[in-house]
């Protein structure tokens, strides 16, 4: 079978990911590379040997030794872009979150059903070990019927990865609770087996939206990934705008009737998400989140915390970014595209998710006002439920 020929759309953080379906001789390869700056394109171009080189996303669109786009852009771009390459007949491999409103997802997944044309949303988190060994360990009953789920999100190098370029800008993201928490609120709704119906927040910025920002138009420094200031409070040459809350909180109540919570704090000094379900016969918990950390159960009871629990489970390792999760993403999206059918990722999850963090940004900045989360139009949901299928 000949390789699949992907185009890549954007080569900013996430380039990793391009590099996983960079396959040659193994069921794809990356043949071209569109970025707006062209010292991204010629500092990634020898990765990749790809051959054809843009700044005009538009022209992959018109070459027919394309078979799909991978398109991980900034987030107020996913919309048009996703859009063209499904209007071009384009199979579309499209970075969460899916779009920064609830009306620009609604709009993405209208024209995919009108075209017919593939998408995949890249909810990576589904595929990491930590994930799927959760969702296991509940499909097995071990902790009977989920009721209420809680998730706290440590983020130590917020100030690094949010708030010294676009990210921190609410007319590029809308707000963290979205583009960072997107991911969380997907892996909420798998676990729980339910999307979000209603929620409120609060929420603040902090401590970035005092510290030294740069001038307009200016580059962010070098090494700033590379070179991290501790505490927080010493961080500089953050973005021109900044004005996205750096703490947040959120409460849902989903469909199912299960209870959840999400916590997020961009200055604390360890990174890792940590996820507690409590089911009608026991909780489990997560102790780290990547390869080799542990998941805890406790299904006996009642008791005083028991530091060994009653069963513990190691999470599997893995290779590849985030735990392995790209090269398994990237499997799955060729897999669709040259076969169609069930996918873990779902483009409907995607959209409540984004819905969820949507809506619960409006709540923290009205004071925590509840707010329901607009419904899917349920041809379109049932489109997706069957695979694609018209």
């Amino acid at each position: 079978m000949e390789d699949l020929r992907i185009g890549v759309v954007g080569l900013g953080l996430r380039t990793s990911l391009a590099r996983a379906a960079h396959r040659p001789g193994k069921g794809s390869v990356v043949a071209a590379l569109c970025d707006t700056d062209p010292a991204a394109l010629k500092r990634q171009a020898g990765h990749f040997e790809a051959g054809i080189l843009t700044e005009d996303y538009r022209t992959l669109l018109e070459r027919p030794d394309l078979d799909a786009i991978i398109v991980m852009t900034p987030d107020d771009t996913h919309e048009r872009i996703a859009i063209d390459c499904l209007e071009a007949g384009k199979p579309v491999y499209l970075e969460k979150p899916l779009a920064i409103t609830v009306e620009s997802c609604d709009r993405i997944l209208e024209v995919a059903r009108r075209t017919g044309t593939r998408l995949y949303v890249g909810h990576n988190m589904r595929h990491m070990g930590v994930v799927r060994l959760m969702r296991d360990i509940i499909r097995k009953g071990v902790i009977g019927e989920p009721k209420t789920v809680w998730v706290r999100h440590f983020v130590s190098y917020g100030g690094d990865y949010y708030f010294k370029d676009w990210h921190a800008d609410r007319t590029r993201t809308t707000g963290l609770l979205l583009q960072k928490a997107a991911h969380d609120l997907d892996v909420v709704h798998w676990l729980a087996g339910g999307y979000t119906t209603r929620v409120n927040a609060f929420g603040d910025l902090m401590l970035y939206g005092d510290l030294p920002r740069r001038a307009p138009d200016t580059p962010r420094p070098e090494g700033w990934l590379k070179e991290f200031d501790w505490p927080p409070t010493q961080r500089r040459d953050l973005n021109s705008v900044v004005d996205v809350e750096d703490v947040s909180v959120m409460n849902m109540r989903l469909d199912n009737g299960v209870i959840a919570a999400y916590q997020q704090c961009h200055f604390s000094p360890d990174y890792f998400r940590n996820y507690t379900v409590i089911g009608t016969e026991g909780r489990l918990e997560n102790f780290g989140d990547g390869p080799g950390d542990t998941v805890k159960v406790w299904n006996t009871g009642p008791s005083d915390y028991r530091d060994d629990c009653d069963i513990a489970y190691r999470v599997p390792e893995a290779k590849g970014g985030h735990g392995g999760a790209d090269p398994q993403i990237i499997a799955e999206f060729v897999r669709f595209v040259r076969e169609g059918g069930a996918t873990d990722t779902s483009p409907v999850a995607a959209r409540m998710s984004v819905a969820a963090g949507y809506m619960a940004t409006l709540s923290l900045r009205e004071g925590g006002m509840p707010y329901d989360i607009p419904p899917l139009d349920p041809e379109l949901a049932a489109y997706f439920d069957r695979g694609q299928v018209r």
